[in-house]
C-alpha cells in the first residue's frame, strides 16, 4: 500500500460493497480516501485522473482512489455542482451526497461496515431508497433509479415510496430536459443489458418521467391492438414484454434489446380510425426509430439493426409464405451478405417480438431458425464458383443472386 498520512483512513466504497452484500460477484472496487490532501496523493505515488473530481488511479492496482467530497448544487442538471474536498470532509459526508442508501455502505480495511443511512437494511428489505434531500438536485438520479431496477427487480427490489415521489416531483419540474443525450443512452444501454429492461421503462413510467427521456416509446402506452394476436392488448406492455423476452434470449446484449425496444414504434402512429389494427405499422416506425436515435445519439450498428427490425418484423413471422427471391431481397435489404451477424440478431429479435406477448413465452417460433437456415444456403454459394465461369460485370451480380436465390429455394424444399 502506498504510504499515505498515518491520520488518514481507506474505505471500500459503492457497488462493491452493495454486490456483495447481495451476494453478486462484485464489479470494479471503488475507494475513499479520508483525511488526506491531493499533494498527499500524488505524493504517495497516486496519479490523478479526475479533471472535476479528485480521483486517483492506485499505482500497483490501477483500482481508483478518491478524496473524500462534498458537492453543492450551483447550476441546473447534473452538472451543475461545485466540489469541496480537503482533509477535514468525513466520510458520512462523502456518503450522504450519494444517490441511494444500498450505495452509501463503507467498508473498512478490517472489514467492517459504516453505514450511516441503513443502506444494508433496505438491502435485507429490497428497496432502493435515496439517501437524502440533496437527491432531487440531480436529475441523472432519476435514470439511475430506473437502471437499478432493471438490474435488481428480479431480487425483489421496489422504489420507495418517499423516494419514487421525488422522482415525480423531478419529473414535472422539467429538470429532466438539462439531461445531455449521451448519459440517458449510457442509462439506458445499462438497462438493456440487465437482466429486468422491462424494469426501467416501468420505473420511469410510475415517475412520470418515460415521457420526457423516451417519448416515442411512452406513446406505446395505451394504444390498444388485436387482443387475439396480442392478449396483453396495450402496445406499451407488449414493449415491456418484448425487451423481457430479448433479454432472455440474448443476456446482456444491448444491440439486441434496444432493437427489441424499437420495434413496434410505429404503432404509436396508427390513425385511431384504423385501431386496434395496425396496417403499415412497420414502415410508419422507421421515422421514430432514426429520430429516438438520433436525439440520444445511439450508435449507428444499433441505430442500423433498429431499424431493420421495425421494418422487417412481419415479414420474418411469415418467412414460410415468402418466395425464395423475396427471402434473397430481405437479407440483402439488411446487407444480410456483407454483414451475416445481422441476420441471426433478426431473428432473435423477431422471436422476442413473438414470444413477448401475454401467455405466449413458451410458445415454439421456427421462423427464427428458418430465417437463419435459408441464411446459411445463400451464404454458402461461392461468388468465386461464378466468377470462374467468366462472367463479369452487371452480369456476374444476377448470376450470383439467381444462384442464391436457387439455394434458398433448395433449403425450401
Amino acid at each position: 500500500m502506498p504510504l499515505l498520512p498515518a491520520s488518514s483512513r481507506t474505505y471500500l466504497v459503492g457497488g462493491a460493497v452493495r454486490d456483495a452484500l447481495l451476494g453478486l460477484t462484485p464489479g470494479d472496487r471503488d475507494f475513499v480516501v479520508v483525511g488526506a490532501s491531493v499533494q498527499d496523493m500524488l505524493d504517495a505515488g497516486f496519479t490523478q485522473v479526475g479533471r472535476d473530481f479528485p480521483v486517483f488511479l492506485h499505482p500497483a492496482t490501477g483500482e481508483e482512489y478518491a478524496l473524500a467530497r462534498t458537492e453543492r448544487k450551483s447550476g441546473r442538471g447534473y452538472t451543475g455542482f461545485v466540489v469541496h474536498a480537503d482533509p477535514s470532509v468525513t466520510l458520512e459526508e462523502d456518503l450522504r451526497r450519494r444517490d441511494f442508501t444500498i450505495n452509501a455502505i463503507a467498508q473498512d480495511e478490517n472489514g467492517a461496515l459504516v453505514d450511516p443511512f441503513g443502506g444494508a437494511r433496505d438491502i435485507e428489505l429490497r428497496v432502493l431508497r435515496h439517501v437524502g434531500a440533496a437527491f432531487v438536485e440531480d436529475p441523472l438520479r432519476v435514470l439511475r433509479a430506473a437502471r437499478f431496477m432493471a438490474r435488481f427487480a428480479g431480487l425483489g427490489f421496489s422504489v420507495a415510496p418517499e423516494t419514487l415521489a421525488l422522482m415525480r416531483n423531478m419529473a414535472a419540474s422539467g429538470e429532466l430536459a438539462a439531461l445531455v443525450p449521451e448519459r440517458v443512452w449510457q442509462e439506458l444501454a445499462k438497462a438493456l443489458r440487465s437482466a429486468s429492461p422491462a424494469a426501467f421503462l416501468q420505473t420511469l413510467r410510475n415517475a412520470d418521467a418515460l415521457r420526457a427521456v423516451l417519448p416515442e416509446v411512452d406513446a406505446l402506452y395505451g394504444v390498444p391492438q388485436r387482443a387475439e394476436y396480442h392478449p396483453e392488448v396495450d402496445t406499451g406492455v407488449h414493449c415491456e414484454l418484448v425487451c423481457a423476452m430479448a433479454a432472455t434470449l440474448a443476456p446482456g446484449d444491448e444491440l439486441i434489446g434496444y432493437a427489441a425496444l424499437c420495434h413496434d414504434l410505429g404503432k404509436a402512429l396508427t390513425p385511431a380510425d384504423v385501431l386496434p389494427r395496425h396496417l403499415m405499422h412497420e414502415q410508419r416506425g422507421i421515422a421514430p426509430v432514426q429520430a429516438m436515435s438520433e436525439r440520444l445519439k445511439v450508435p449507428s450498428e444499433h441505430r442500423e439493426l433498429a431499424v431493420i427490425c421495425c421494418r422487417e418484423h412481419l415479414n420474418v413471422h411469415r418467412i414460410d409464405e415468402l418466395k425464395p427471391s423475396t427471402v434473397h431481397d430481405l437479407i440483402a435489404r439488411c446487407d444480410g451478405f456483407r454483414k451475416p451477424a445481422r441476420i441471426s440478431q433478426l431473428a432473435t429479435v423477431c422471436e422476442a417480438d413473438a414470444r413477448g406477448r401475454l401467455g405466449h413465452a413458451d410458445s415454439a417460433y421456427p421462423q427464427a431458425n428458418r430465417l437463419r437456415q435459408l441464411h446459411a444456403a445463400a451464404l454458402a454459394v461461392r461468388s468465386d464458383a461464378i466468377a470462374a465461369q467468366g462472367i463479369r460485370g452487371p452480369a456476374f451480380g444476377e448470376a450470383l443472386r439467381k444462384a442464391r436465390i436457387a439455394a434458398i429455394a433448395a433449403a425450401k424444399s
